[in-house]
């Protein structure tokens, strides 16, 4: 498995939104360029070092042949894309608590919040049933979050993914 410490990077093009959330769910740093023309993707994957990885054939191609790190993304659903990239660079598919997750929204790193700290930025309601919060450390996204009733599905999908990869 890959360590994230090593800090495996990435960078995707437009049509891969779903898979860059879910590689950040994973805590792997990914930068999303969805508005970024062909040659600067490929430009800004050289120049950072990171993995360009895209569903558009013409831009793995070009990439290719100008030496970046690349791979094309062709699976048939947003499960089958993220199984095939985890298979491809051995990434860590955890079902149990995820501890290194960046924020699906902004790439920053999330850090574990106490309840004081959230408390009037989210419903009293969730306040309430959940014990644990994470809050993303990017100063002008600070989005909250905690494993609500959406986490089963969560787990539901990296399960699949999971079983896609073995």
């Amino acid at each position: 498995m890959v360590n994230l410490d090593e800090e495996l990077k990435f960078i995707t093009d437009g049509m891969l939104g779903k898979l860059t959330r879910w590689l950040r769910i994973l805590g792997y740093d990914v930068e999303y360029r969805p508005d970024e023309a062909d040659d600067k993707l490929i430009e800004l994957a050289k120049k950072t070092g990171r993995t360009l990885l895209t569903s558009d054939l013409q831009l793995y191609r070009k990439a290719t042949k100008m030496g970046v790190n690349t791979f094309l993304v062709d699976g048939k659903s947003d499960v089958e894309n993220l199984a095939k990239t985890s298979k491809r660079f051995n990434l860590n598919i955890r079902t149990e608590e995820i501890e290194e997750t960046r924020c699906p929204v902004c790439n920053f790193k999330l850090r574990l919040a106490l309840p004081s700290e959230v408390e009037g930025k989210i419903p009293t309601t969730t306040l309430k049933t959940y014990k644990e919060f994470w809050i993303c450390t990017n100063p002008k996204c600070q989005k909250i979050y905690w494993q609500g009733s959406h986490w089963k599905k969560i787990e539901e999908i990296l399960k699949e993914v999971k079983k896609l990869t073995e």
